[in-house]
């Protein structure tokens, strides 16, 4: 005759009962196993992940206001138009950059050598 499978429910304070002394660390999984006869390979780890805490604690959990989601919202838009701005700032800055030594081959004209200050001097001069 065959050997009939024992079915043991376990009370939900029970388990958490379990779940506590894994996760304060008082036994491992297979520890607790054999401490309280409970039966099966993954029983007790299905335990610690539907009774558990500590999957939360590789987590980020942030609470917001509405207002606050919105501020964000609206700071992450200012820092986009802003990056934006400063893209085209820079493309600008190259332009005049390559424009000024064109001047500078074709009319042999230093920009680097005269300072503002002079050249108003001299234009006042003529």
């Amino acid at each position: 005759m065959k050997e009939q499978k024992r079915i043991v429910k376990y009370s939900r304070a029970f388990k958490q009962k379990v779940v506590k002394e894994i996760e304060e660390g008082k036994y491992s999984l297979n520890k607790a196993r054999h401490i309280y006869d409970i039966g099966g390979g993954s029983t007790v780890n299905n335990w610690v992940r539907a009774l558990g805490k500590n999957h939360l604690l590789a987590k980020i959990v942030r609470v917001e206001m509405k207002n606050e989601t919105d501020k964000l919202k609206e700071l992450k838009r200012k820092v986009k138009v802003l990056e934006s701005a400063l893209a085209n700032e820079r493309i600008k800055t190259i332009a005049l950059e390559s424009l000024m030594e064109v001047v500078e081959e074709r009319y042999g004209v230093d920009f680097k050598k005269k300072s503002c200050a002079s050249g108003s001097k001299e234009v006042m001069r003529n």
